[in-house]
């Protein structure tokens, strides 16, 4: 019988280049032998994987990959929500701009002044904003500048023949199919409107004197005229409670700077003044502007007039004070 020697060889093209190690049965060392190809030498240690054409990660590396692309993850996406957040802000600013334009325009060609709260001298039908949207419709042909990129669309499965309230804060209203269905994210500041002669109030909200009828007045810069808002609009007081939850739809009667007051931009909303500029206001800050003649901007919901942390409901203690 043939005598084995202290090396072993592996033959055929399978095996072809395999290097492998051998122990010597007299000094107990490894001893090496290899087959030429021209595939080279492989290591032994995947011997049995790259003598088939196959490579792979070890158990060992797959976690720590995963764990690197968990831990970035992490890092990355705080960051990556916030850049969202500013581009959605970017961009419902940009809309009231183009707002701005539409009531410049509107404005010009009455001789200064705002809408008169009714259509054709009639205020029937005008329960869904009517007395502003058809004024401002042949003006706003494209149907993005009334939508917050952060409110597109009304969501709620309520029927297109009723009238639809933002349900929170990122969704839009939407009027009856017999008023134009239209949605939108913004509200007007009822208070611009210049009523006709002979009237003490329009829509009850009186009296006719804290009307500011035209944006040709001084201080033109802290008076809203269009601002984000739950339903088409709103007649805000400077006695007015702060909504009692910022996720749901606050009270539609009464407290009016309720309708006005949406928390889509991080504590804080934008608004188109008289002056046709365009700011980011705090949510506590709204209390701060002069939305009619006689609001008094040193109300009781202001650090003047002497409101307490503690006075705000609990979802706005932690916003900033004005």
């Amino acid at each position: 019988m043939r005598k084995r020697n202290a090396f072993t060889s592996l033959e055929g093209p399978r095996f072809a280049g395999i290097q492998i190690n051998i122990p010597n049965r007299q000094s107990g060392r490894f001893l090496r032998k290899s087959r030429k190809s021209a595939w080279g030498r492989l290591p032994v240690g995947r011997l049995a994987a790259e003598s088939l054409g196959l490579t792979g990660f070890t158990l060992i590396e797959l976690l720590v990959v995963i764990a690197i692309i968990a831990l970035l993850m992490a890092i990355l996406m705080p960051a990556l929500q916030r850049v969202k957040q500013q581009a959605a802000g970017v961009g419902c600013r940009s809309n009231l701009h183009q707002w701005g334009l539409i009531f410049a325009m509107y404005t010009q060609d009455n001789n200064g002044y705002f809408y008169s709260g009714h259509l054709s001298g009639s205020a029937s039908g005008m329960a869904h904003g009517d007395w502003w949207r058809e004024c401002m419709r042949p003006l706003t042909k494209d149907k993005k500048m009334w939508l917050c990129p952060t409110a597109k669309k009304h969501r709620s499965s309520a029927s297109l023949t009723a009238m639809a309230i933002a349900t929170n804060p990122f969704d839009a209203w939407r009027v009856p199919a017999s008023h134009g269905s239209d949605e939108g994210s913004y509200a007007p500041n009822g208070w611009m409107c210049n009523p006709p002669a002979g009237l003490s109030s329009l829509w009850g909200r009186g009296p006719i004197e804290d009307y500011w009828r035209t944006h040709q007045v001084r201080s033109a810069y802290n008076i809203p005229v269009f601002t984000e808002g739950w339903w088409v609009d709103g007649w805000p007081r400077h006695t007015d409670e702060p909504p009692a939850f910022g996720d749901r739809t606050p009270n539609m009667s009464g407290h009016e700077m309720q309708r006005l007051c949406v928390n889509r931009h991080g504590g804080a909303q934008n608004c188109l003044f008289a002056d046709w500029s365009v700011k980011r206001v705090g949510l506590k800050e709204l209390w701060t502007l002069k939305w009619s003649q006689t609001y008094d901007t040193a109300g009781p919901w202001t650090i003047a007039g002497g409101v307490q942390p503690e006075d705000w409901p609990q979802w706005m203690r932690n916003l900033k004070d004005y």
